[in-house]
């Protein structure tokens, strides 16, 4: 039996196997045998013994008992054992063994061996796992190497001779010289092997850049030969002439024409050839065609070929290969700020890609979709966009709201049709909205004060169809509390009149508290709203007084408060109740706990001469006898005034009373300091000391890009002493434009009180490309979260 029959029998029993125990001791009683053979001092059975050892090896045993046998074959003057120990080194060996360098005296010797295939073997080891040790003292025989006149030996010199540059940058120098000549080689493996050593020594040493830019017209001439050049079935591939060379060549122009118009001048005429000519049907010709595109939008190119290059990513759109779609969307997503017109040629294959099975090409259609967005084509942009929101997978209706509420805040043609296309987006994906999109359209529907009547009365009709949408639960209970008498009077022209009795709309409201699916918060709106009818019905007074104290006893506190003082409104303070619940003013866009727009994020001291509104659903403007009472309602952003001093003669008034329910409080502005601000980016921190040894810190992360920032994630690390909570965060996608804000607080327990620092790591996605980064704080905005130590 021959050994090579061995090694095939060896591996015909493993794989008979029937159970994973039998295998092991197949292969235990294998590696037996193979130990044995070793133990032998001249056997010449030792190199197939090495080969049945990498097999175990690739199915994942143990083999390291086999790296000193590698050393030896390799020093063996026989090529067939020589073959298997080189073989085996680059299987067991790696930089990190120290047999690694056992074997760098043998490759030397190796590379100055007459036969090429002996020299071959030595070359690539050591472009395989070669050290940096190893790198520096071979370097010198690479380099000689790459003047061979071998090309089989040139080829595998120039690539390792890139090896050598990505483990000792230092020694680039070396080879710069070289790298230069080996473009007038015929033989395509040389070629391609020196277009990557030059492309490696441009990324590593820009200085080079302007040498190698005398190559360019090399380049371009070797570029048109693979264009031109006639049927060879040693390079061809599905008609393109060695696409491999062709794609390592533009990809080097890519890099030479970057912010240089010479360089550039000289490669315009052969891109265009390239993209005029080149066949896209078949994936060759897509990844030629796809790599000229990138090197025209990198380059200085002249404006007809940027069009010829987005005309060619519109076609990729049209491509059956998903893959294809995906690229084109993602080149086109990058050139849409710069070439917007020439991209919006192609609108309607990109909306049509929204309707692709595939999940990533979907995300990639609805960027590019948001993107194109414009004043001209909002409405019909938008009404795709809708369309997709009520077909989109669930992991994309968070992003797919976003972009349409950025769109409509910038766009919108009327607010008519800017509330009616919030409502539709609250109406299919309520649940997936942003926090600030309740309190944006509250503030949209008070300025628009032409559309109460009919703002109103669609968001009953919404409220009384649905409930399960809590955004749209919340805004409707607003809006009929504010506009209850609007909705009863039922004089509405722009929809069709529907009676609506008094009965009808505490119904409505009692069905929302009463409901499993409310949350506190829709809760707090619906009481509020009931509340505020009492002012504006005059038969059910008595129903409204009896839902509010209902809930003067709610497990909720902040539901049992809102009642206890709606009771004491009734009760005690009656004659101002209609007064506190009159109809709240319009709101301004940007004020405070209101986001809507760009915002700094900055707490504003307020303005004491204009009175602030209260949170939705608590509204007030009343006469200066009730400020006091306001603040026992909660919500007011104005300061409480300090108490009168020892001296001062209290006056005694009903309100004065009513405030010693909630006792006189202090509001003091909260500190923020900017920890980081890169890419449209810029994460605030701000802190608040709980207890002696507990300190609350907040991470507000906002977005002045022009596109959303998704897969906003936050890491926070702290010295083992303290204990550190990470709560879960608001989202993970920061609207654009600043429209929004993602929050994330971090509970620190310091128990012993030692220096406060945070390491935060920020991970995002900006336009399909991942950042991250790692802030490191060492100060806190208020000097109070750190520990005060006691003196001894």
């Amino acid at each position: 039996m021959t050994p090579s029959v061995r090694l095939q029998e060896m591996i015909r029993v493993i794989r008979s196997a029937r159970t994973q125990g039998e295998e092991r001791g197949i292969i235990q009683k294998e590696c037996a045998d193979i130990r044995a053979q070793f133990r032998q001092s001249d056997n010449g059975e030792r190199s197939h013994s090495l080969a049945k050892l990498l097999y175990v090896h690739m199915l994942g045993y143990p083999a390291h008992f086999g790296q000193m046998e590698c050393v030896r074959l390799i020093a063996s003057p026989r090529y067939s054992e020589k073959r298997i120990g080189y073989l085996g080194a680059m299987m067991l060996l790696d930089e990190k063994q120290d047999a690694s360098l056992l074997i760098t005296n043998s490759i030397k010797n190796d590379l100055s061996h007459s036969s090429q295939y002996v020299q071959s073997l030595a070359l690539c080891t050591l472009a395989c796992m070669g050290s940096a040790e190893m790198c520096r003292d071979l370097a010198p025989e690479i380099e000689r190497l790459l003047r061979a006149s071998n090309s089989y030996i040139k080829k595998k010199a120039t690539l390792c001779a890139v090896h050598i540059i990505r483990k000792v940058p230092e020694l680039a120098e070396l080879f710069t010289p070289s790298a230069r000549s080996l473009l007038s080689e015929k033989n395509h493996g040389v070629l391609h092997g020196a277009v990557v050593l030059i492309t490696e020594l441009c990324e590593h040493n820009p200085d080079t850049l302007d040498q190698f830019r005398k190559a360019v017209p090399e380049l371009v001439q070797i570029m048109k030969g693979l264009v031109t050049s006639s049927y060879s079935p040693e390079h061809n591939v599905a008609g393109i002439s060695d696409p491999f060379l062709q794609v390592r060549i533009l990809r080097l122009l890519r890099i030479l024409g970057h912010n240089n118009d010479t360089a550039s001048d000289a490669m315009n005429d052969l891109l265009a050839q390239v993209a005029t000519n080149t066949d896209s049907s078949k994936t060759a010709g897509s990844a030629v065609l796809y790599e000229t595109v990138l090197t025209i939008m990198d380059i200085n190119s002249e404006s007809g070929l940027r069009v010829l290059a987005v005309n060619i990513l519109g076609r990729f759109l049209l491509n059956n290969d998903r893959n294809i779609r995906y690229i084109s969307m993602t080149s086109l997503q990058k050139i849409v700020q710069s070439d917007h017109n020439a991209v919006q040629r192609h609108r309607g294959t990109i909306v049509d890609c929204l309707k692709d099975q595939d999940t990533s090409v979907k995300r990639r259609a609805l960027e590019l979709s948001l993107a194109l967005v414009s004043a001209v084509n909002i409405r019909s942009m938008m009404k795709e966009l809708l369309i997709f929101l009520s077909t989109c997978p669930p992991e994309l209706r968070s992003q797919t709201t976003s972009g349409i509420f950025n769109a409509a805040e910038r766009y919108s043609p009327s607010k008519r049709w800017h509330i009616d296309t919030i409502l539709h987006v609250l109406t299919t994906a309520g649940g997936d909205v942003r926090d600030e999109t309740v309190p944006n359209l509250i503030q949209l529907i008070t300025t628009a004060s032409e559309l109460h009547c009919y703002t109103v009365h669609k968001l009953y009709r919404a409220l009384v169809k649905d409930i399960s949408q809590q955004p749209l639960v919340q805004v409707a209970c607003w809006c009929i509390g504010e506009y209850g008498d609007l909705l009863l009077k039922g004089e509405c022209e722009e929809i069709e009149p529907v009676q609506v009795t008094e009965d009808d709309v505490l119904d409505a409201l009692e069905t929302v508290l009463q409901s499993h699916m409310s949350s506190p918060a829709t809760r707090g709106f619906a009481l509020t709203a009931t509340m505020k009818l009492s002012t504006r019905i005059t038969d059910n007074v008595d129903r409204i007084r009896s839902i509010v104290s209902i809930y003067g006893s709610c497990i909720d506190l902040e539901l049992q408060q809102r009642a206890v003082e709606y009771n004491a409104l009734f009760k005690k303070y009656d004659h101002m109740r209609a007064a506190v619940l009159e109809r709240m003013p319009v709101m301004d866009k940007n004020s405070p706990g209101h986001t809507n727009g760009d915002t700094s994020g900055e707490n504003k001291e307020p303005d004491p001469s204009k009175p602030k509104p209260v949170e939705a659903g608590l509204l007030s403007e009343p006469a200066s006898q009730v400020c006091d009472l306001l603040d026992l309602l909660g919500g007011t952003d104005t300061p409480l005034q300090p108490n009168p001093g020892p001296n001062s003669t209290p006056t005694t008034t009903s309100s004065a009373d009513l405030l010693d329910l909630l006792g006189g409080l202090e509001l003091t502005p909260v500190l923020t300091e900017t920890i980081y601000e890169k890419n449209g980016l810029r994460l605030k921190i701000q802190c608040d000391k709980q207890t002696e040894t507990e300190v609350m810190v907040t991470l507000i992360g906002s977005n002045s890009a022009q596109n959303d920032i998704t897969n906003f994630n936050l890491q926070a690390a702290v010295p083992k002493s303290v204990q550190l909570q990470m709560k879960a965060p608001s989202g993970n996608v920061i609207p654009a434009h600043g429209l929004g804000q993602v929050t994330q607080t971090v509970v620190l327990n310091n128990p012993n009180k030692v220096s406060l620092k945070i390491r935060i790591r920020v991970s995002y996605s900006n336009q399909g490309a991942m950042h991250q980064d790692t802030v490191q704080i060492d100060s806190f905005p208020s000097p109070a979260c750190q520990p005060s130590i006691s003196p001894l």
